[in-house]
Parts: C-alpha cells; sequence; structure tokens
C-alpha cells in the first residue's frame, strides 16, 4: 500500500477537512498518518491555513521544506491543499512549480482523481480522528456572512453554509458509537447556525438534540459572535448538565470607535450588556474570547479603553492577536496599516499581562475544592486533564498526581492543590 501524510496547520475546522479527506484515502486503498516528522511516505499533502501572516508564513515553510524532501528523493508527490491555496492558488503555482497539484479548500475530488483514485460521497462526512479516541470537533457550518474590516475568511470558504440538521446528529450518534465522549461543536460563526438552510437560528434546538445523544458527556462551544446572538441558547446551556458551561465568542475590541472601523455591527453597551446576561443565566459560566490590538486607527486612548475593559470584565480565558493586514479585505481597500509593528505586539503583551493576573487570581480561588475532570494523557509521572472549562490545545490543563493508574479518557473528581499561575495543580 502507498502512503500518504497529511500535514495539517491551521484551526480545528481544517482538522476536520483533514480527517475527512484521511477517511476518502483510506478508502481509495491508502495507509494514512497525519503530521508525521520525517515521515516514510511517498505522497504528502500540506493542508494549509491563510488567515494571517504567521499562519500563511508556516504554511508556505512547510510546504518548502517538503520541497527539498521531494529533491532528496524522501518523498514521490506532493499536494497542496486548504486555505492558503484557496486564495494564492495561481501565485504559488509559479512560485514553488516542484508541487505537483495546488486544491482549493474543498476540491477533495480533484485531488483524489489527481492520484488515481474517485471520492466516494457516500462517506463525506466520515472522518479518521487525529485527536485522542475520547473528543472530537463537529463542524456545522463553512464560510461567513460577515464583513468584518480585517477578516479574509469570506474570500477563502465563501458565504455561510450550514450543513443539514439530521446530518449532524447522526454524525455525533457515529462518534459517540466509537468512543467519543466529548464533542467540540466548532464553526467560524455558530451564531448563523441554520439561516440559510431553514430561515431561522436552529443552533439551540441543534444543542439541544446533541445533549439527548446517551453516553455524550460533554458538549463545547467554540466561535460564536456577539452581534445577534441566540440568546435561547443559555436556557439550554444552564438546563442541560452535559453542555459545557464554556463559550468562546470573539469580541475583538471594546471600543465604539474600533467597533465600528472593524465594522463588528455591536456597540460597547451592546457589549457589555450581552456577557451580563450570559452571566446571569448561565451561573458559573467561564467565557473565552479573543482580542484584537493595532486594527487600523487604533489610538492611544482605545487602547488604554480596552486594558481597562479586560480588567473589568474579567475573562476567565483570552487571547490577543496583533492586526495582521490582509489583502482584499475592507480594511485593504479603505485604511493604512497606521499603527507600527512593534506597538502592535507591545499592546498584545500588555492586554496579556494583564489578563495574567486575571487568571492568577482565579486560579487561587480554586485551590482546595472538587472538580471534574477528563483525562487526555499520561506524562512522565503526572496524567494531564481539563476540566469543563478548558478546551483543548489553547486552555489551561490540570496536572494530577494519583497513586493509582488513571484511564485516558474517563472523568475523575480531585481536589485542586495548587497553580503555576495558569495550569493547575491537584491530586486524585
Amino acid at each position: 500500500m502507498k502512503k500518504v501524510n497529511i500535514i495539517s496547520l491551521g484551526c480545528a475546522k481544517n482538522l476536520v477537512d483533514t480527517e475527512m479527506l484521511l477517511r476518502q484515502l483510506d478508502k481509495a486503498g491508502y495507509a494514512t498518518e497525519t503530521d508525521v516528522e520525517n515521515s516514510d511516505a511517498e505522497v504528502v499533502i500540506v493542508n494549509t491555513c491563510g488567515f494571517i501572516g504567521d499562519a500563511k508564513e508556516e504554511s508556505v515553510n512547510t510546504i518548502l521544506e517538503q520541497v527539498e524532501r521531494k529533491k532528496e528523493g524522501k518523498i514521490g508527490q506532493l499536494y497542496v491543499i486548504g486555505c492558503l491555496s484557496q486564495r494564492y492558488r495561481d501565485e504559488l503555482k509559479v512560485e514553488i512549480p516542484e508541487v505537483d497539484g495546488f486544491f482549493g479548500k474543498f476540491d477533495w475530488p480533484e485531488v483524489l482523481k489527481k492520484m488515481g483514485r474517485h471520492f466516494d460521497e457516500s462517506i463525506r462526512y466520515q472522518r479518521i480522528l487525529t485527536t485522542p479516541a475520547h473528543y472530537a470537533y463537529l463542524k456545522i457550518s463553512e464560510g461567513c456572512n460577515r464583513t468584518c474590516s480585517y477578516c479574509a475568511i469570506p474570500i477563502m470558504t465563501g458565504k455561510h453554509k450550514s450543513r443539514e440538521f439530521d446530518g449532524l446528529l447522526q454524525e455525533c450518534r457515529d462518534l459517540v458509537k466509537n468512543g467519543v465522549r466529548e464533542v467540540l461543536v466548532v464553526a467560524q460563526d455558530l451564531t448563523f447556525y441554520g439561516m440559510d438552510l431553514y430561515g431561522k437560528n436552529r443552533l439551540a434546538e441543534l444543542i439541544e438534540r446533541l445533549a439527548d445523544i446517551q453516553g455524550l458527556e460533554w458538549i463545547r462551544l467554540h466561535y460564536a459572535y456577539p452581534a445577534g446572538f441566540p440568546e435561547e441558547v443559555l436556557k439550554v446551556m444552564r438546563e442541560r448538565s452535559n453542555v459545557c458551561k464554556y463559550l468562546d465568542i470573539a469580541l475583538q475590541h471594546c471600543s465604539d470607535h474600533m467597533l465600528r472601523k472593524m465594522r463588528r455591527g455591536i456597540t460597547k453597551q451592546q457589549t457589555m450588556d450581552l456577557l451580563r446576561k450570559i452571566r446571569n443565566e448561565v451561573p458559573g459560566i467561564f467565557i473565552r474570547t479573543t482580542l484584537m490590538t493595532g486594527h487600523p486607527g487604533e489610538t492611544e486612548e482605545d487602547f488604554q479603553e480596552l486594558c481597562e475593559f479586560v480588567r473589568q470584565m474579567k475573562f476567565e480565558r483570552l487571547g490577543v492577536f496583533p492586526y495582521s493586514h490582509e489583502e482584499d479585505t475592507y480594511c485593504d481597500k479603505n485604511y493604512t496599516d497606521d499603527v507600527p509593528e512593534e506597538i502592535k505586539k507591545a499592546r498584545a503583551e500588555k492586554i496579556m499581562q494583564i489578563q495574567a493576573q486575571v487568571s492568577e487570581d482565579l486560579n487561587v480561588s480554586l485551590i482546595g475544592k472538587k472538580i471534574r475532570v477528563l483525562i487526555d494523557r499520561e506524562e512522565e509521572e503526572s496524567y494531564i486533564g481539563r476540566t469543563e472549562h478548558d478546551s483543548p490545545e489553547v486552555d489551561p490543563e490540570v496536572i494530577i498526581s494519583s497513586p493509582e493508574k488513571l484511564e485516558t479518557g474517563r472523568f475523575y473528581d480531585v481536589i485542586v492543590s495548587g497553580s503555576d499561575g495558569f495550569d493547575l495543580f491537584a491530586r486524585i
């Protein structure tokens, strides 16, 4: 059997694409693997990200590394798919002619055809998981209808396109039947789910139906949008015990000046009202958000307002991106990238310093308390787990000492014994 190694870059939504392509290749008779360094696979496929400058650079560097391996005779064919290839295919063909084929984000049938195989439509949504067996991502839609000034994602993925309700439920049942205990619901914009197919938002209904699936212990929501947030989902989060009290909602900024320039469709007061409503209706919820520093036109006054916002709102989880000027976006056509790079980065670091104190205070408050954790892996003499408030890869972990052997993929009650400011330490 020929072997294919897929190198998957970027977000969880990209990872789902990789997993579906792995299933197609497996059905076509290939041996498959993912992200194996110095692999002996004859075929390498790089699934690229094109979100911001750093991601594009990583994608290009990864392609060039594989080009060198091809020149050295270590691989036979090299193909490139995903967001970067979707957006810059013509340029990449000229710049890196050693690649055997560049394909867009959704061109899997053409990938299989190039490899002398056929795409099987009947297994389109089947996957070979690359995550640990006890959790999986469930991508409920593609694309985005928002017009944020800085974002190139709609250019690459097109308009919002929801997946059919029943198909998602069946996919989730199949995942649980195969051992998945936690499903991470992902989309570029969760809060638009169903509008295109059904003429109304059906996110709350979808989550409630997922919560009915026997054996599914955690459901986690990623990438909500504040404008037009479907507040009926809060009732589901409050009442269904297997829907995690966790919400990933990207706010980007707080000052009305910047929210207008970013074309976010919401004001600071509306944002704060929404956050208070979320906390009031779902007691104990942890909110994860993402902020941006250095967007064109951001003044020192805007930034200081953002700092105070972070201090005041005390987000349990927070990340920051320095602004990246992307071609063909509203920013590119209408604004000048006028904030120096060093100021963008310094502002991002300042926000994270403020957030570090918020996180430390939160962790100290948990010492001595009992929490429920899901064990992700064993590492040296400890076990690594997560609470319902922690998503894989991006959030803190719980480092657990136990005299008895713990089982990966199982839930345990632990007592928090300490913290390093980010992760928690606990004992069984």
